[in-house]
C-alpha cells in the first residue's frame, strides 16, 4: 500500500516547511491526491493549535466568571466525552475580538500544549486516533509538518524536562496509531546546527527568535541546566538533536534522512523526488 501519511521532521531552521511544501508538490506531480498541513494550521486533522481543553468544573467556571462572553465562546466550543474544546484562536481570527487579558490568561492556561504532560498525551492520542480512523479508507495522502516528533519532544523534553524514555514512548505510541496508514518519515538534516539556527534567527522576525529563546531557556530542560540566551538555546537544541536521533533510530516505520545543508533547492527537490518515487511506485 502506498503511504497515506508523510511526516516531515527536523530541527528549527533546517528546512522542514520547505521540505513539506516540496513533498506536496512532488506528490501532486505524481498524480497523488495530497493534503498539506504546515505548522500552525488551525484546521490540522491530527493536532491542536490554539485550542484549550476544559473539564466540566473549569468550563463552568469559565462561563460563570465571564458570562458576557458566553454566547461568543460557544460558537467555537465542541464537547467530546467529558471535555470541552475551545478553538480560541479561530474565535479571535474570525471575529476580530479583543479578549480581556484576564479571560485570555484563563483560556491559555488550558491550551492543549500547556496542560500537564500526561493530560496532553491523552488528548493528542485521541486526536491522532480520530485522524487515523477517518483517513484509513480515504484516497488522500497527508503531509504533516513537524507534529509527529517535534511536538512531543517540545512539550516533553523542552517544557517539562521529562525523561527521554517518556518522550520516546510518546512518539512510538503515535507511530503505532498511524501504522495502518503505512507512514513515511522524512527527517531533514543539516551538517552545522549552529550555522543553520543562527541563519534562521537572522532571517526571521525578532519576535520569533525572542519567543523561541525564552521558551527554550526559561522552563524545563533549559532552566534545569542553567542555559540562557542564544548560546544556551543552542545547547538545548544539541540535546534535542541527540534525543531525536535516538527516536528516529528506534522507530520501525519507513523512514529516510535527507540532508539540506547545501540550500540548493533544485538538487534538494531531485533528492526528495527520488525518495518519494521509491516509496510510492
Amino acid at each position: 500500500m502506498q503511504p497515506k501519511l508523510v511526516l516531515i521532521e527536523g530541527l528549527p531552521g533546517f528546512g522542514k516547511t520547505t521540505t513539506a511544501q516540496l513533498v506536496h508538490d512532488i506528490l501532486i506531480d505524481m498524480n497523488i491526491n495530497t493534503q498539506l498541513f504546515l505548522e500552525g494550521n488551525l484546521d490540522h486533522p491530527a493536532d491542536y493549535d490554539g485550542v484549550a481543553c476544559f473539564g466540566e468544573y473549569e468550563y463552568q467556571e469559565l462561563l460563570r466568571d465571564h458570562a458576557e462572553f458566553g454566547d461568543l465562546l460557544r460558537t467555537r466550543l465542541m464537547k467530546h466525552g467529558n471535555y470541552y474544546f475551545l478553538e480560541y484562536r479561530k474565535l479571535i481570527n474570525e471575529f476580530g475580538i479583543s479578549i480581556p487579558k484576564e479571560l485570555m490568561d484563563y483560556i491559555f492556561k488550558y491550551d492543549i500544549y500547556e496542560l500537564p504532560l500526561d493530560q496532553n498525551i491523552v488528548r493528542i492520542m485521541e486526536k491522532w486516533e480520530q485522524f487515523a480512523k477517518r483517513s484509513m479508507n480515504g484516497t488522500d495522502t497527508y503531509v504533516f509538518d513537524c507534529c509527529f516528533i517535534q511536538n512531543p519532544v517540545t512539550i516533553g523534553m523542552i517544557k517539562y524536562s521529562a525523561a527521554n524514555e517518556v518522550v520516546m514512548s510518546y512518539v512510538k505510541q503515535l507511530a503505532f496509531i498511524v501504522e495502518q496508514l503505512n507512514p513515511l518519515l522524512l527527517y531533514v538534516e543539516q551538517d552545522d546546527l549552529d550555522h543553520s539556527f543562527r541563519k534562521a534567527v537572522k532571517e526571521r522576525p525578532a519576535a520569533w527568535s525572542e519567543g523561541f529563546i525564552e521558551y527554550y531557556t526559561n522552563q524545563g530542560f533549559g532552566l534545569n541546566h542553567g542555559y540562557q540566551g542564544l548560546e544556551g538555546t543552542l545547547h538545548v537544541l544539541e540535546a534535542r538533536r541527540e534525543l531525536e536521533e535516538t527516536i528516529f533510530n528506534d522507530l520501525s516505520i519507513a523512514k529516510e534522512k535527507v540532508n539540506n545543508s547545501s540550500y540548493d533547492l533544485d538538487a534538494y527537490k531531485q533528492r526528495l523526488a527520488k525518495i518519494l518515487t521509491a516509496h510510492f511506485t
